[in-house]
């Protein structure tokens, strides 16, 4: 079953090549519908996975502050997320489906 994130009643992404880590679903760049995302100066360092970038989700006057994030900068341990894309389901984002490949934290 391919992955889908949907928020505010439209599609944001879809794919059948989704990765799954520690529960959660990240979508390869291609396969998320860039104009909903829209660049947020947040950052973040994950101790495993490495740098990440957050965008805020924008839809006409709808917007979700850092409700999804890639990593632009990962870890040798995590480098196939690089520039994958996940979504915060507790800010309204529904995700569904499975993931072709699991990456498990290194330790």
């Amino acid at each position: 079953m391919p992955c889908k994130a949907t928020w505010n009643g439209q599609i944001v992404a879809e794919s059948d090549a989704c990765i799954i880590t520690e529960g959660t679903l990240y979508f390869p760049p291609d396969s998320v519908r860039q104009e909903f995302l829209k660049p947020s100066d947040r950052r973040y360092h994950c101790i495993w996975k490495g740098d990440a970038g957050y965008y805020n989700l924008v839809s006409g006057d709808a917007t979700v502050k850092d409700a999804a994030w890639h990593y632009d900068k990962p870890s040798k341990a995590a480098e196939p997320l690089k520039d994958y894309v996940a979504s915060d389901e507790g800010l309204g984002v529904t995700v569904e489906g499975s993931a072709k490949q699991e990456i498990k934290r290194p330790w």
